[in-house]
């Protein structure tokens, strides 16, 4: 990616200004522009067709099957209890976000992070960019270190960060929504390079519309150390005493539970699945979403993918959960199977029932070679087809009433 050629110190005030501008209006909007705020964590990424995702490879050819005997079904699938888990992501989301004019020198950061109630300070490098004459307010950040400051399933989800590595643009859904943006696209900075939209992530952060790397950042001219993150006890940190450390001219804004849209309430009775308490009970109840289905393939499929779970990823190829779902394919077949409001790619009790949908949506439920195909499409490989079913077949034979 090509650097700005107009990055000369006289562009750095109108940003930072412009910036600054920014948190000014939303602290003015005060709670009625939180409120409205996107927060509930929506994650998108730009991808190719759904039967691509899973692409690894291997002879389109059908192989002879792999012998039953060579596969044995997991003995602790019956009693074995599905467990919710992704990445071990630790998040201390910010209770405030501060923006100063010029870069906030390291004792000023020390004297904010000794203040009371105060747990955690990061800065980070912030300015503004247009696209077609229209405003994309960025904070440029080192990947590693503000992972931790971004709601769970963002910093879960390894798309924001490969996207970031790759110099290239993670933005608010807001934003893709009022510049009409398409995952995947590119689109040209006024007197800047052009970026790809690469994902979308819900931040949380007032006022900011998406994230780009420190170095792009450096490249676009951004000033550096001009954004303070704070976290701690969300009704005691003082954003007074913020303000006040870094000078009448910063804009300190309170963000975190205000900023973020309450999760959907489950509605009794809509489980598709519920919440068994044993694997083989959930396999057997989500084998239902596809008439014609065996459980047993779902077992299969389970087992040789994460273990029943034991290993969610992400995979090299950045595939998540029990299920082991590509988070483009996931966005098109992901259902919420225990009824509570969301559509987790993490839990068990999603993301088997939405196996199901996947595999039906691809002809599972005929059987016989439609199956083969289907099994085919949730990994690019007769091998692994061969694998699954052979498996399957044993899971039949060991379970049999």
């Amino acid at each position: 990616m090509r650097s700005s050629t107009h990055s000369a110190s006289t562009r750095l005030r109108p940003i930072v200004t412009g910036l600054a501008v920014v948190i000014f209006t939303v602290m003015a909007a005060g709670t009625a522009f939180l409120a409205t705020w996107p927060g509930d964590g929506a994650l998108a990424a730009g991808g190719g067709p759904a039967e691509k995702d899973r692409a690894r490879g291997g002879d389109p050819r059908p192989a002879a099957r792999a012998t039953a005997q060579s596969l044995v079904p997991d003995r602790t699938l019956p009693s074995s209890a599905p467990v919710i888990g992704g990445p071990g992501v630790q998040v201390t989301l910010p209770h405030l976000i501060a923006i100063s004019p010029k870069q906030v020198p390291q004792s000023t950061l020390l004297k904010i992070a000794k203040l009371w109630h105060v747990q955690k300070v990061a800065v980070a490098d912030g300015g503004q960019v247009r696209v077609s004459g229209t405003a994309l307010r960025l904070l440029a950040v080192d990947p590693a270190t503000f992972r931790s400051w971004t709601p769970k399933n963002v910093a879960d989800h390894p798309e924001v960060w490969s996207a970031l590595a790759r110099g290239e643009l993670v933005a608010d859904p807001a934003a893709i929504k009022r510049l009409g943006m398409v995952l995947g696209a590119e689109y040209q900075i006024d007197g800047g390079p052009r970026l790809r939209v690469a994902a979308s992530a819900s931040l949380g952060l007032p006022g900011v519309d998406g994230l780009v790397s420190r170095d792009l950042g450096r490249r676009l001219g951004f000033p550096s150390g001009v954004v303070v993150l704070v976290h701690g006890d969300a009704a005691k940190v003082s954003d007074k005493s913020v303000a006040r450390l870094l000078g009448k001219s910063a804009q300190v804004v309170r963000v975190g539970a205000a900023a973020v849209r309450p999760r959907p309430q489950a509605t009794p009775g809509h489980a598709l699945v519920g919440r068994p308490t044993s694997y083989l009970d959930l396999y057997q109840r989500s084998a239902t979403v596809c008439p014609g289905l065996s459980w047993t393939v779902l077992a299969a499929i389970g087992q040789v993918e994460s273990g029943h779970g034991r290993n969610n990823g992400p995979s090299s190829a950045g595939a998540l959960g029990p299920m082991q779902f590509m988070p483009a394919t996931w966005k098109a077949y992901g259902v919420d199977g225990d009824g509570d409001g969301e559509a987790d790619i993490w839990s068990p009790y999603d993301a088997v029932p939405s196996a199901a949908k996947y595999l039906c949506a691809n002809g599972a439920g005929a059987g016989g070679e439609k199956l083969r195909k289907a099994v085919w499409f949730y990994n690019h490989s007769w091998d692994y087809v061969n694998k699954v079913l052979s498996l399957a077949d044993a899971y039949a034979r060991a379970y049999a009433s």
